[in-house]
């Protein structure tokens, strides 16, 4: 993996983000996700079936994406190392999801300011699984801060992390289980079976960036003149109120660096699901906390490039 292709993908991603006319990996693998799952269902008719086919599904996936990033690059290098490193630029570039995850909150925070809670509510189903039809605005705010907190991770920090363990093929194996996860790693009757293995894979895959998303936002709350104490203190003391091992660490961060409090009963799907405060509620949150949150993210990911870059080399030499 070429740091050069990296640092040139990120900036791309922090200038461009991801143009939705544009060809994008993600789309492609969760084509296939579907087209698999299609395939498996059609094989296994029974509860117990369905975990096997699930595990199935994962391997299948996983291994299809790693194994033909890694033989394109490997082709790509024999016929030109030029076409190798753009290659390497336009995935790495197309993976990162700062800007776009920036540019969605962006979106609310501009609705919120102008416009009429309906729309509001239409901009935030964009980005959030819950319910949004009867959420008032600060609810509404609250929702977004949760989002970005909680995407830092696998949206910049973790594909980065995977980017430098094992190059570009281990960065796109990540997010195709990352991928799996959003499509089918659901508690509901239609997926609890099949989609047991990759919400089982995708919390194992987390388990490290997760952690260390909460020294980076800690680092850069301190950076950004928040307060950083409290995103340390607070990141760790409610790190576990969520039903993922791994979400509440940045959020609990974000919570703390801000002082406002997240997290909360939701409406999922029609369901009001009960989920603990995380946070201490020092004040109100307002609109430009989604502003803060952003910055936060954004600080961290660049943290998080250097770190890693660092890390390697450290090991290299």
């Amino acid at each position: 993996m070429s740091f050069s292709a990296c640092l040139v993908a990120y900036l791309l991603d922090l200038r461009l983000g991801d143009p939705p006319t544009w060809p994008h990996p993600v789309r492609w693998i969760g084509n296939f996700i579907t087209w698999v799952q299609k395939g498996i269902r059609s094989l296994c008719r029974t509860e117990g079936a369905l975990y096997v086919g699930g595990a199935f599904l994962w391997l299948i996936v996983v291994g299809v994406c790693w194994g033909t990033t890694y033989a394109l690059l490997e082709l790509l290098s024999q016929l030109n190392p030029w076409l190798n490193w753009l290659a390497q630029v336009w995935i790495i570039y197309t993976l990162l999801a700062g800007r776009c995850l920036s540019d969605a909150a962006m979106g609310v925070y501009v609705a919120l300011q102008n416009g009429s809670l309906e729309e509001c509510r239409r901009q935030l189903s964009y980005i959030v699984g819950r319910d949004t039809s009867e959420l008032d605005r600060q609810q509404i705010t609250r929702a977004v801060v949760e989002t970005v907190a909680e995407n830092s991770v696998d949206g910049v920090i973790a594909p980065l992390f995977f980017l430098f363990i094992g190059g570009v093929p281990l960065m796109v194996a990540y997010k195709a289980v990352n991928t799996l996860d959003s499509m089918v790693g659901y508690r509901t009757e239609k997926y609890r079976a099949i989609g047991c293995v990759s919400a089982r894979m995708d919390d194992l895959a987390n388990l490290i960036p997760a952690r260390l998303s909460w020294l980076l936002l800690s680092v850069a709350a301190r950076m950004l003149c928040l307060n950083s104490k409290q995103a340390l203190k607070i990141g760790w003391r409610d790190r576990y109120l969520h039903k993922s091992p791994n979400c509440a660490w940045s959020e609990a961060t974000v919570a703390g660096a801000l002082g406002v409090r997240l997290g909360g009963p939701n409406k999922y799907f029609g369901e009001w699901v009960e989920k603990p405060w995380i946070g201490d509620e020092e004040r109100e949150i307002s609109i430009q906390d989604i502003r803060l949150s952003i910055r936060l993210m954004m600080t961290a990911s660049a943290l998080a490039l250097a770190l890693f870059a660092f890390a390697r080399w450290a090991v290299v030499f």
